[in-house]
């Protein structure tokens, strides 16, 4: 691997995951907007931008060989449902202030995501792998017991992504990260016609918001886009563990945030909780390492 394509892949990569990581910024600067609205205009806007880079990378021809997958087409439109079920709870969750339960969602999704491995891949896991479930599962205990409530934003999130990487494992590589994101917007559009049409008595923010508030939403579609291209081509010039621990870095920033610039309550229940989620992460760490330095 050169230094040239570690470079690449670095820069790529980090500019994706900060892209990610202000996407509770962006969404509490749309707050004139319902979650429902704002999530409607992501797929539209987010759509027109997968097909305008297609079309400036003249790639139509594999758009239409994901057309004749019937396979392809199947897992797509899972990924689809499942990524509009993360859209709608993460808007949801950032608008009503719950940006550090929503980062939650994303530091157990690794451990979701073996979980979900175990039951639809049949995967066996390996000792730290079921230590750090277990310590997740107890982590998530404390936190129901913190919040007087499960923390379903955290659990909608984490089961919601990892069904939607299942959905991207289940493609095996074969439509990329671009053409992907088209068809699953493509799929997404009637969806979001129907809420915005539902939703339309509450009053359409758009154009009524003035020139920079239709832009902000026309903004965070296309940036919807953007982070998911510069991972995939990222994760071309980048080993895979570097990716894994990369992935760490949006809910550290959206943890932040909820700290430090939305001021979120932390009580010590609750740093109990996420201590616990951050050890059962280490212990995932550890087993990825021990594992690889197994396999060489």
């Amino acid at each position: 691997m050169s230094s040239t394509n570690t470079a690449k892949g670095l820069t790529y990569g980090l500019t994706a995951y900060l892209i990610w990581g202000s996407f509770p910024i962006i969404i509490s600067a749309l707050g004139f907007a319902t979650p429902v609205e704002v999530v409607v205009w992501r797929v539209v806007f987010g759509f027109l931008a997968a097909v305008v880079l297609i079309t400036v990378n003249r790639s139509w021809g594999s758009v239409r060989s994901v057309l004749s997958s019937r396979s392809s087409l199947v897992w797509i439109l899972v990924a689809a449902v499942f990524i509009m079920i993360n859209w709608q709870a993460y808007v949801i969750g950032i608008a009503s202030g719950h940006v550090v339960e929503s980062s939650l969602g994303y530091f157990i999704n690794p451990i979701v995501t073996i979980v979900l491995a175990v039951i639809f891949l049949g995967e066996r896991l390996r000792v730290w792998q079921w230590v750090a479930v277990g310590v997740a599962f107890v982590a998530v205990l404390i936190l129901t017991f913190d919040y007087g409530r499960p923390p379903w934003i955290a659990l909608i999130l984490a089961g919601s992504f990892g069904i939607y990487g299942l959905a991207k494992n289940k493609l095996g590589g074969k439509v990329s990260a671009l053409n992907s994101f088209a068809f699953e917007s493509g799929f997404l559009l009637p969806v979001a016609l129907v809420e915005f049409v539902f939703f339309l008595p509450l009053g359409s923010q758009f154009g009524a918001s003035g020139f920079w508030g239709s832009f902000g939403l026309v903004g965070f579609g296309v940036l919807t886009a953007i982070p998911l291209i510069l991972f995939g081509s990222a994760a071309k010039h980048l080993p895979l563990s570097w990716v894994g621990f990369m992935q760490f870095l949006t809910p550290i920033i959206q943890f932040s945030l909820g700290l430090f610039y939305f001021h979120e309550s932390m009580p010590l229940a609750r740093w109990f909780g996420f201590g616990l989620v951050w050890l059962a992460l280490a212990f995932l760490s550890v087993d990825m390492v021990s594992s690889r330095r197994g396999s060489k």
